[in-house]
């Protein structure tokens, strides 16, 4: 030991009884530096009071989850999705064509899966794609809806699940080679048992991060997954395949799962909706786990209203109160996109002020919460302490985590998993216990604040990133570490928090907005979303790809 008194990074890892290459030794050495930066925020903060433990529960007691906003008045607003002449692009429109007998669901499915053989090549959204299984679940979807037995909106229509959830009969590999051989999966995870009784049809699994952590490898040997309006950006992940699979048109909406942002971020990179649930909103049974304390699963389409379709399904026999006591679905129907009487919190600090935030972000985030104005809800400024903080925290229970989950794996193959990954996942080693409780205490202090906040505000609006999706030559894991995360502060505090899009950058790549709400507030959440999207159509706009 004393050999490497100089060196604490080395110590650390060795500890934790791994063997780590001196250059990538290197690399954690700058990601400790960071780390120590970042968790300096803890001087100002008191946590003398806090408590160790989290309930996304605590800071609301005083009912959580209902609409706080004027009844609706009887508007009509036409819808951007329809009335256009085209095939189905929303998962929404694929239901409804499927209802009025205007398509099979055979004839979405078999068009999708030629898309895919076609496209998918150079895009990389999927890593199984099971073309007998979706036909057959095609053609018992055609003959129930044929027999008037129509199980609801989903019923015959084609989504995928991110390659981290189990889908019964298709091996779960998780992008990484020590799970290759692993026979198909016997059962359903949850979720997707819920989606399949909702009648959807499974097209197969989309690509995703290692484990959902670190990046593409592109030595691993695993479809790598390219940005579909510009191959030269980074789609963000780790939810990639699922996102690219809805943009190029390949999908109608599915699954993902979000740790820091793993739905929002590539649904804000490639221009859909992604919805990022309540912590313990939706089963994780089935759930391949980064860190247990945090995974979410998260709807992913087209739309809000298409998330809603696939929330409501998921939460068909919830324990708890999802979409705060009314189904997501119906919140958006009362609403009608009417925001009278809403109120919109905008929490400057960091997320706005952040040097990293480009002029072209927040221009669009002003321009979202302008149509917000204009469809009647109430705007304020306001201030919300220690998000640069939340985010850190974050981070380091993400790494503790997943280091617990993976140390004797990483310790026997080192070399199997991706380079990234493994710097990634290896960072857990230099948390050490004093800051991994001061952590798991700054959480409750947080979600302490925000629930302030949010005893005022319906909502809270921010941009989804910084800045439009990075090039490619600038991403490294120590490099994403130092870019500010605007995702992971709601995943500390537990909320809900949906990603739409709301423009375009001068080089063409899609811009995001985040709505963030109370605990099982995911119809509220929605319900503003929609609004925005009755007046835009951002949403639909998709990159052609022939």
């Amino acid at each position: 030991m004393a050999a490497h008194e100089g060196d604490p990074v080395r110590v650390c890892v060795e500890r934790s009884g791994l063997e780590v290459p001196v250059d990538e030794l290197a690399a954690l050495r700058r990601d400790d530096e960071l780390f120590r930066s970042g968790l300096a925020g803890f001087d100002e903060v008191d946590l003398s009071q806090a408590d160790a433990t989290f309930d996304v529960m605590r800071p609301y007691p005083d009912g959580i989850g209902e609409a706080t906003a004027s009844p609706p008045r009887r508007t009509e607003r036409v819808d951007a999705a329809r009335g256009t002449g085209r095939e189905p692009v929303t998962l929404t429109e694929a239901g409804e064509a499927l209802a009025e007998g205007r398509c099979t669901s055979t004839e979405l499915t078999e068009r999708l899966l030629e898309r895919i053989a076609r496209l998918d090549r150079r895009l990389g959204a999927f890593v199984t794609v099971d073309a007998a299984g979706a036909v057959r679940q095609a053609e018992e979807a055609d003959r129930d809806i044929g027999r008037r037995r129509r199980r609801g909106a989903l019923h015959g229509v084609p989504i995928a699940i991110k390659d981290v959830i189990d889908v019964e009969g298709l091996p779960t590999v998780a992008n990484s080679r020590l799970r290759l051989g692993r026979p198909p999966e016997p059962h359903d995870a949850v979720v997707v048992r819920r989606l399949r009784e909702a009648g959807a049809v499974v097209l197969g699994k989309t690509t995703t991060y290692e484990f959902a952590a670190g990046l593409p490898d592109e030595d691993a040997g695993f479809p790598h997954p390219r940005h579909p309006w510009n191959d030269e950006h980074s789609p963000l992940g780790s939810s990639t395949g699922m996102s690219i699979a809805i943009v190029a048109g390949l999908a109608f909406g599915g699954l993902g799962t979000d740790t820091g942002g793993s739905v929002r971020a590539p649904a804000a990179a490639t221009g859909h909706t992604g919805l990022k649930c309540t912590y313990g909103a939706l089963s994780n049974r089935g759930v391949v786990a980064l860190a247990p304390s945090l995974d979410v699963v998260g709807p992913m389409a087209r739309s809000a209203r298409d998330c809603a379709y696939l929330l409501d399904a998921m939460s068909a026999a919830r324990d708890g109160p999802v979409a705060g006591g009314m189904g997501a679905v119906a919140r958006l129907d009362a609403t009608r996109g009417n925001l009278s009487g809403t109120r919109i919190g905008v929490p400057v600090p960091w997320f706005y002020d952040h040097p990293h935030c480009s002029a072209e972000s927040l221009d669009a985030t002003q321009r979202a919460l302008d149509a917000m104005a204009d469809l009647g809800a109430a705007v304020d400024r306001v201030d919300l302490r220690g998000s640069g903080l939340a985010a850190t925290c974050n981070h380091v229970i993400v790494v503790s985590e997943a280091l617990a989950r993976h140390r004797a794996d990483l310790a026997r193959s080192w070399a199997l998993y991706g380079s990234h990954t493994r710097v990634t996942i290896a960072r857990g080693a230099l948390v050490s216990a004093p800051d991994l409780v001061r952590a798991q205490r700054f959480r409750s202090v947080y979600a302490q604040w925000v629930g302030e906040l949010l005893h005022r505000y319906d909502v809270l609006v921010t941009p989804t990133t910084a800045a439009a999706a990075p090039p490619l030559r600038t991403l490294s894991a120590s490099e994403r570490l130092e870019a500010p995360s605007f995702t992971s502060p709601w995943n500390l505090a537990g909320l809900p928090a949906v990603a739409i899009p709301a423009g375009f950058s001068a080089s063409g790549l899609p811009l995001s907005v985040q709505i963030v709400g109370r605990p099982f507030a995911e119809g509220t959440v929605l319900a503003v979303a929609d609004a925005y999207q009755r007046i835009t159509d951002w949403h639909l706009r998709g990159p052609r790809l022939g």
